[in-house]
């Protein structure tokens, strides 16, 4: 369990006051602070939480997309996206997760890489993996796959297999993509049935 400085349900007030009604919802679990913010006060949200004297905020330790298309076995009727960002204060000794949702239709939010400089290669990767638009980013390009890499692997309806697959062909010296040769199987786990199977 996470170790604060202050008490949980203190600092939650404390957020609550400094942020205002940027909060949309906050709650402690488990001894973590959740704070759900708005996409459209996200950044201004993300200054005040570096910036005021009560959070003092200053490092991000991650920032990650979440697809939540798949969520509650296709129940959750929520937003399909979401940028969750861990702030910790060493200052202060405090901790908060900070979450946005974003739409399928415009999963685009402002870049915090200017707040928090470790947040360049996160964001880069939550576009690389979800296709999570962080507008302002000095150089959002991909970052863990190929440039010419076809869709976002994490996203929850991306197949297994992908679609396209690679090879250095020797003839004409380069890389050349092609359809997924790879067929689709299922395979059944082999069952033993031994009597005495783990035991001497």
């Amino acid at each position: 369990m996470t170790t604060f400085a202050v008490n949980p349900e203190k600092l939650k007030d404390t957020l609550a006051q400094v942020l205002g009604d940027k909060v949309k919802r906050i709650d402690v679990a488990l001894g973590e602070i959740n704070l759900v913010i708005d996409a459209e006060d996200y950044l201004a949200a993300a200054l005040m939480l570096r910036d005021s004297p009560d959070c003092r905020f200053e490092m991000l330790l991650d920032l990650c997309g979440v697809d939540y298309s798949a969520y509650q076995e296709g129940r959750y009727e929520g937003h399909r996206y979401a940028v969750v960002l861990q702030l910790l204060s060493v200052t202060l000794n405090q901790r908060v997760r900070l979450k946005v949702y974003l739409s399928e239709d415009a999963p685009n939010i402002p870049t915090v890489s200017e707040v928090w400089s470790s947040a360049n290669w996160y964001e880069r990767e939550a576009f690389d993996m979800y296709g999570i638009i962080f507008e302002g980013h000095p150089d959002l390009r991909r970052i863990l796959t190929d440039y010419g890499f076809v869709g976002h692997p994490l996203r929850k309806d991306f197949p297994t297999s992908g679609y396209v697959e690679m090879h250095y062909d020797e003839l004409q010296k380069r890389v050349i993509y092609k359809p997924v040769s790879i067929e689709p199987r299922e395979i059944t786990p082999r069952i033993i049935r031994e009597e005495n199977y783990g035991r001497n």
